[in-house]
């Protein structure tokens, strides 16, 4: 299914955010701000630090293929900046935060019948990126605070500013490593480690007890 993804300007997400105004999250990888464009509609721009290893061209490139994803556990991408050292990504604004927030910040104990819904929804996210896309993605970040939860609470994966998509004949790719200390796979840290869809599953593991003990790790 061809899902239209939308190219902003920089300037169009300064002004969608009020100049970066309201903070609602950060990570290794950038920090999150609230929008609204088209008149009020909710929107995250997540705001990337690291300067990516592609060119301007091949970023583009990769988001336009991510945004043709589609599948009822990923959080859908509405577009992207790209100019200069600017790397922005917009997605649709998931009202029940993350699964971190659900898990570790709420009063109210999520159910065992709930959390393992959670794991389901989050493991078929993971089985459509890995082998359902029709070019394949490695999302390189997986942990509860890129898994968000919309207003009927199903668990969607979010933010693939990090994530490394695979050629057809591709299992493996190299690349710099990624993702967050304490969920990164071990051969994000052997320089001449091969990666694969398999360091998603490491830290889709990790989740999982988290998931099943509602506590960090």
């Amino acid at each position: 299914q061809e899902i239209s993804l939308r190219s902003f300007s920089y300037e169009q997400l300064v002004s969608a955010t009020e100049n970066f105004k309201e903070e609602i999250g950060r990570g290794g990888s950038g920090r999150v701000f609230k929008g609204y464009i088209n008149g009020g509609k909710e929107i995250v721009v997540k705001k990337l630090i690291k300067l990516v290893e592609e060119g301007e061209m091949e970023f583009r490139n990769e988001m336009k293929i991510i945004g043709r994803t589609h599948h009822k556990n990923l959080v859908h991408l509405v577009g992207f900046c790209s100019e200069g050292s600017n790397r922005l990504l917009v997605y649709e604004f998931m009202k029940n935060g993350s699964l971190g927030d659900l898990l570790f910040k709420s009063e109210e104990r999520v159910n065992w019948s709930e959390r393992r819904r959670i794991a389901l929804e989050i493991a078929n996210g993971l089985h459509y990126l890995h082998d359902e896309c029709e070019t394949r993605i490695i999302h390189c970040d997986i942990k509860p605070q890129n898994i968000l939860m919309d207003e009927s609470r199903t668990a969607k994966i979010s933010d693939f500013g990090l994530s490394k998509l695979l050629k057809p004949d591709q299992t493996r790719t190299y690349t710099m490593a990624r993702g967050t200390r304490g969920y990164a796979a071990p051969e994000w840290y052997n320089n001449n480690a091969p990666i694969t869809s398999k360091a998603d599953v490491y830290s889709f593991g990790v989740m999982l007890l988290e998931i099943i003990c509602c506590r960090k790790k």
